[in-house]
């Protein structure tokens, strides 16, 4: 029997041109499957970073990454920026950051730049589902201005420092309680998400303490302004693009005010319910921040990923948590 000669194609064209072919892939896994190919193009893949260059051109975000370190389960030496262990880090990320299920990523409040009756109008309300709290309406409420041009800002902390976030969704309060059912919504809508300045200033209690923490994080993206609707239901803001936030919080800034309160003639924002949605990575990844140089390192544990993994292929944790974050009612 004849047996025929297998030639490897890219081993035949310049370098330059095999690179240009492969880095056509746009998906972490027909990278991994090119990089089993054959040595040679294994080389093409891991020394060249296609892996990292993927993940960065989907998601720009992670471009701030300076460093990859991956855990180890077995008291070996952690693995320190090697093209290997980042080639496996960032193709792993890439699957992560489309793969992972969908949830809702808010964990905590932080701080509201204002309260008008702290704690039963607290930001904390917006993350219970009810609608009422032992027979008191369920809201968050800014102080009253005589400009309907004061912009609000509310900081929630997320469910993992590195979260991919798709939408987010608020409700604007419907004042039953108040002659002609007022809602005060606001014009429209901008979101920032980034990390502290420093882990330090998170000890302070900025909610109880009625303080603005805006000038405590570093904003690492800022979305379009997108016009908000003033009518009592749940609207959805999808993003341009999904977003990576690296570093965990995310800040919702309300841009102008469209309701006077008969009462004292002031313009208010009111927000009954607040979600963002995405893909937690935690613990499977997350990130840390060296100061004062601001490097971000990512730490990649493939044990984590490989569990996360076996849950998404069996189907389980497929869909989105049936509740939010249940919270204490205002005393």
């Amino acid at each position: 029997m004849e047996t025929q000669t297998q030639i490897d194609f890219l081993q035949r064209l310049k370098p330059v041109t095999a690179l240009k072919i492969l880095a056509y892939l746009d998906d972490s896994a027909d990278l991994i499957r090119a990089s089993a190919v054959s040595r040679h193009w294994q080389n093409i893949v891991v020394s060249n970073g296609l892996s990292k260059q993927l993940c960065i051109t989907r998601f720009p975000q992670l471009a701030s990454i300076t460093r990859v370190d991956e855990v180890s389960h077995d008291n070996s030496e952690v693995s320190h920026n090697s093209v290997e262990s980042e080639h496996r880090a960032y193709a792993s990320l890439f699957r992560a950051l489309t793969t992972f299920p969908q949830t809702f990523c808010i964990a905590d409040p932080v701080s509201a730049s204002s309260t008008d009756n702290y704690p039963q109008e607290s930001i904390m309300l917006t993350l219970d589902p009810r609608d009422k709290i032992l027979h008191r309406s369920s809201y968050w409420s800014s102080t009253g201005s005589d400009d309907p041009e004061t912009p609000e800002t509310l900081i929630y902390k997320l469910t993992a420092n590195l979260c991919v976030i798709t939408e987010i969704n608020l409700h604007p309060f419907q004042a039953y309680f108040q002659s002609d059912f007022p809602i005060y919504s606001s014009k429209s809508v901008r979101f920032r998400m980034g990390h502290p300045k420093t882990l330090d200033e998170l000890d302070h209690n900025f909610m109880e303490a009625q303080e603005c923490a805006d000038d405590k994080f570093n904003w690492t993206y800022t979305s379009p302004i997108l016009p908000m609707a003033q009518e009592n239901r749940l609207q959805k803001f999808k993003l341009p693009e999904p977003v990576v936030c690296i570093g965990g919080f995310l800040q919702i800034e309300l841009l102008g005010r469209v309701q006077e309160q008969a009462l004292d003639g002031k313009y208010y924002i009111c927000l009954a319910h607040v979600q963002a949605i995405g893909r937690q990575l935690s613990p499977a990844f997350s990130v840390e921040f060296s100061e004062p140089s601001n490097g971000v390192s990512l730490k990649y544990d493939a044990v984590e990923f490989g569990l996360a993994m076996r849950d998404v292929s069996s189907g389980r944790d497929s869909s989105l948590s049936t509740s939010l974050l249940p919270i204490r009612p205002p005393s």
